[in-house]
């Protein structure tokens, strides 16, 4: 396809001759008079000249023709090189006040990247859009590709040195020997991925390897192992605030750099960056440690009641079997009491039994002396695991992590925690010092109260040491699980305060205005109650005419709706789908990998993550799109590998650790679906979506380690991937969660940081978006939640105003209390405060959404479920009234089944299991999996088009066609067999957007490609 052609608007604003610029051209003719104001205007818009005619848009030519009146076929004569253009050139520099790059100019650019941008952002694209934007600034021509490479490399390499020199200056001498230690001597580890695709052995020294090392499973020893690595960081002295002034980009990078080069190549290195990269490993590392033993400490507390509740419940059965007859005597208890309720026991209830009152007196002394009474039995069971086993691990744990809560209401938590730890080496004290103060918190209460005291033998109420220890972590996990308690220096499980926008109140107009909010909360509510008052009286006046729906009052619930009707299936997909085989057979799928590869210019932007590299461009390309295929497909490198190609299984492997990071792949799917949209025929294919569908799949996955987890639903062991697909079938994003993990939370994630150039309004969810929570959050990021109801008979409508028990008479048997609005006005401004972390990406919207569960006493969560509930109202009311609405909540969740379909063919390898306990090998296959079923979608669109574009076979779709019609399918596509790949050989296609040689104006012309 070629580029967007230019509109008449975007003539007159950037190709306009104005009178200054006509009195320049008035002295030329012909040829050189159209050469001239082209080279002019060109300039003008992107600060630099065209490299050919190739670059220059036709429509914009002819519109420059026109004003100069010269024919436009005359510039085909005009010359791009020689004294003429030279001559043209230094006219238009000097109308512009530019000037070309001296030496002089080159040394000052290079200073002012490396003081103002490098120094926070280490992309050299991104730099060399700054480099070019400061030309601009400066009236400088931008110098050739060669020297803008140069100047950016300069700059980087100054900032680098700059901020190493700082950040080194600030650790003691005994710290940086520490450090230095760490790779100094002793035999290099090959930095090679294992099977599975971790490191074989350890990568350096024991000390670095063992801290760079994944943890295991949930266990005691897993535990001890982390404990262990976080005291071997803090042994080396790193002061808290040493990367406090570094940009998180900066010591991202750092960190990735220090964890894939080996000791030998970090030897090589300046004292400082040799320092400073090792310090940005170990600092990251503390903090991915200690959450890990958060996390760890979560699991354990849950694993000793969960498993106590089973065991218990086992003895509870096979007890309760011992004594026949017990469900008749219950049967016969029942009937006779509900026949004779006015009766006395000794009437009615003894008779009913065969042996009366004696029976009975003999089950209840039966049960009592031999059935385990539960929840004793399951706090005893509970307290013998953790003091025979679990103990060790927790009470360490108290001594390496620092809790802290910033309600004064779990004080009392914190201290128990306190007394724990003072109390931990007393041996076996049953109790705890008659003079010691026990802190008394939630959790000792209920079920607990009787088991946490106990009287000793003088008459005294004591507390018994154990139990309260059990309790104290109990209460402690339920605390850390909505961050009511946190952790001093750990990453996602830090001070919820910190989550927020520092700087909120100081930009608030700018925050409001961003969410489109309004700064007042009256206004804002409303809005919301009036849109509640619209459909609900639109719902209650069209109720009578829509057949599909009943409300009214029944004990299975007030609504019910009945199913839409199946919509007509199309009839002519199957023949255009046999065509496109016809035409271009059957394709393997790593060459569609490969056309979207060179079509789209995708894999341009990778850099090595240690910075520089010597693989030439098209050796990188090739590798990299090997690895890509082999861990999307599941098949792995080592498979991969044995095809004909001409690269090792060690090339490939040294590419995947030192070039394709998750941000590289990220990218890659980013910018193949931004291609997919550009080159999408809007005859065909319509206007582009602004709706979404996301749903979570689940795959089986090695399972030493703390990400992989049971699930009841599948039955099996595994991990999550949230899918967010668009109408069309392209996947925007995806994201490797766990099988506990908020759903909502990786819903609202997906649509706000899919990061490609679609504009998500509207998000279609299957039942688990249908919370509350979920559609507050979604009103004030201002996109619809749109999901499937599960169990709508049993919805409740919530009403706008109190006192109107009778405004909406069809819906009252569904309608419920009114909307609490004085909460919202309350909280309103912490309400948007949240928002706006979550825009601003300050934290993860599961760490923001961790705050609002059912165990958190959070004023704001109260306001966001009343938000959600009015929101949610509005929804129903709509769904329940519009019919294309339900369709079109089914239709997109379609669009997800079959993705998930295509996803099962691609990943074939393995059985479709994940072989690897690493997450970061987890999520590179979730990356390239999205990457090839993108890669899919991209060139079947081309080819639907190629073959669309012919009028017999475009006569042919129906209605139902272009509704059915979508280029994920797979009947053409061969992913199986010998990898063979031939960069020369490329698929007969209509000319699409590819990119052209890159320039010096590139960072200006962003997304521009040349016709091939």
């Amino acid at each position: 396809m070629a580029r967007t052609p230019l509109d008449l608007d975007e003539l007159v604003e950037h190709w306009t001759l104005l009178e200054d610029e006509q009195v320049l051209v008035s002295g030329k003719r012909g040829t050189t008079r159209l050469g001239f104001a082209v080279l002019l205007k060109f300039y003008t818009q992107y600060g630099r000249f065209p490299r050919g005619r190739a670059e220059l848009p036709g429509e914009a030519v002819e519109f420059v023709a026109r004003q100069v009146q010269v024919p436009a076929s005359e510039l085909g004569f005009y010359e791009w090189t020689g004294r003429t253009v030279e001559y043209h050139r230094a006219q238009i520099r000097g109308h512009l006040g530019f000037r070309e790059c001296s030496v002089a100019d080159a040394e000052k650019l290079t200073v002012h990247l490396a003081e103002h941008v490098a120094h926070k952002e280490r992309r050299p694209e991104q730099v060399r859009v700054e480099l070019l934007a400061r030309c601009r600034v400066e009236s400088i021509e931008p110098p050739t590709p060669g020297r803008c490479d140069r100047i950016v490399a300069a700059a980087l390499r100054a900032a680098e040195e700059a901020l190493t020199v700082r950040i080194s200056s600030r650790l003691a001498s005994e710290s940086i020997e520490r450090i230095a230690a760490l790779v100094a001597g002793g035999a290099d580890q090959d930095d090679e991925a294992g099977p599975d695709g971790g490191i074989d052995g350890e990568d350096g020294p024991p000390v670095l390897g063992k801290i760079k090392e994944a943890p295991g499973n949930v266990s005691l020893e897993t535990m001890l192992t982390e404990i262990d690595k976080l005291l071997a960081v803090r042994a080396v002295g790193l002061p808290p605030d040493l990367f406090i002034d570094v940009a998180p980009k900066v010591l991202a990078s750092w960190r990735a750099r220090a964890a894939v080069e080996s000791p030998s190549h970090l030897r090589t290195h300046s004292v400082p960056l040799r320092v400073t990269l090792l310090a940005a490993l170990l600092y990251e590392r503390e903090r991915e440690i200690t959450d890990t033993l958060v996390e760890l400490l979560i699991s354990t507390v849950h694993r000793i009641g969960a498993r106590a509740e089973k065991k218990v419940t086992e003895q509870l059965v096979n007890a309760f079997k011992k004594v026949s007859g017990k469900e008749n005597i219950l049967f016969k208890l029942a009937e006779a009491s509900l026949g004779a309720p006015e009766g006395t026991v000794r009437q009615v209830v003894f008779p009913a039994v065969s042996g009366g009152e004696t029976t009975l007196r003999e089950l209840v002394h039966e049960f009592k002396t031999r059935g385990p009474v539960y929840r004793r039995t399951v706090q005893t069971t509970l307290k013998a695991s953790y003091t025979n086993h679990y103990r060790r691990g927790l009470i360490k744990l108290l001594d390496v992590l620092e809790f802290r809560s910033s309600n004064h209401a779990h004080r009392p938590v914190i201290e128990a925690l306190a007394l724990v730890a003072r109390y931990a080496s007393a041996g076996n004290t049953t109790y705890y010092p008659l003079g010691e103060t026990v802190p008394v918190h939630k959790a000792m209460g209920g079920d607990w109260a009787e088991v946490v005291h106990r009287t000793d033998k003088h008459g005294r109420r004591r507390v018994v040491r154990m139990v309260y220890e059990v309790v104290a972590f109990q209460a402690l996990r339920d605390q850390l699980k909505c961050k009511e308690i946190w952790v001093v220096g750990a990453d996602r499980w830090r001070n919820p305060d910190e989550d927020l926008p520092q700087d909120f109140e100081v930009r608030r107009a700018e925050n409001y205005r961003e969410l489109r909010k309004p700064l007042d909360p009256a206004v804002f509510i409303d809005e919301l109650r009036g849109q509640m008052t619209a459909e609900l009286s639109l719902l209650n006046e069209q109720m009578p005419k829509l057949s599909w729906l009943d409300i009214s009052e029944r004990k299975s619930g007030a609504i019910r709706l009945t199913a839409a009707e199946a919509q007509p299936e199309p009839r002519n997909l199957r023949r255009i789908k046999g065509e496109v085989q016809r035409r271009w057979g059957i394709v393997p799928l790593v060459d569609m990998l490969k056309e979207a590869v060179l079509r789209t210019g995708c894999l341009d932007a990778v850099t090595s993550v240690s910075g520089g590299g010597s693989l030439s461009a098209e050796v990188l390309a090739e590798r990299l799109l090997l690895v890509i295929y082999a861990y999307g497909t599941n098949t792995g490198i080592k498979a991969v590998a044995s095809g004909g190609h001409g690269h090792t299984e060690d090339e490939l492997r040294y590419v995947r650790r030192r070039y394709l990071s998750a941000d590289a792949a990220r990218a890659i799917a980013v910018q193949i679906a931004n291609a997919t949209f550009a080159a999408r025929s809007s005859e065909l294919w319509g206007q582009g979506s602004t709706a979404v569908a996301s749903d979570s799949t689940h795959v089986r996955a090695y399972d030493q380690n703390l990400f992989t987890e049971w699930h009841s639903r599948y039955g099996g062991r595994g991990v999550l991937i949230y899918w967010h697909v668009e109408k069309k079938s392209l996947a925007i994003h995806s994201q490797l969660i766990n099988c506990t993990a908020s759903e909502v939370a990786a819903m609202i994630e997906g649509a706000m940081r899919h990061g490609t150039t679609m504009d998500v309004e509207a998000n279609y969810t299957d039942s688990h978006g249908q919370s509350e929570i979920g559609f507050g959050i979604t009103r004030l990021l201002n996109f619809d939640l749109l999901p499937r109801i599960k169990r709508i008979n049993k919805v409740k409508l919530y009403r706008p105003v109190p006192g109107e028990s009778d405004a909406y008479p069809q819906l009252t048997p569904a309608l419920t209390r009114p909307i609490r609005w004085e909460l919202i006005t309350q909280q309103y401004d912490q309400m948007i405060k949240y928002a706006t972390a979550i825009r601003t990406r300050t934290a993860s919207t599961e760490a923001i959404l961790r705050r609002f569960t059912r165990n958190a006493s959070h004023p704001t969560y109260a306001a966001m479920l009343e938000v959600g509930r009015a929101q949610k109202t509005i929804f129903v009311a709509r769904y329940l009234r519009l019919r294309d609405l339900q369709r079109e909540i089914e239709e997109g969740l379609n669009v997800m089944e079959s993705s998930n379909g295509a996803n099962s063919v691609i990943a074939y390898g393995k059985g479709g299991e994940i072989a690897s306990n690493r997450r970061d090998e987890q999520e590179m296959f979730v990356l390239c999996l999205r990457i090839l079923q993108s890669a899919l979608v991209y060139v079947n669109t081309l080819m639907l088009q190629d073959v669309l574009d012919e009028p017999e076979w475009a006569d042919l779709l129906t209605p139902a066609d272009r509704r059915g019609l979508t280029p994920l399918f797979w009947s053409h596509v061969r992913p199986y067999g010998e990898v063979n790949l031939d960069m020369a050989v490329r698929l007969d296609l209509t000319a699409a957007t590819v990119p052209g040689p890159r320039g010096a104006g590139d960072g200006e012309q962003a997304g521009e490609r040349m016709e091939v």
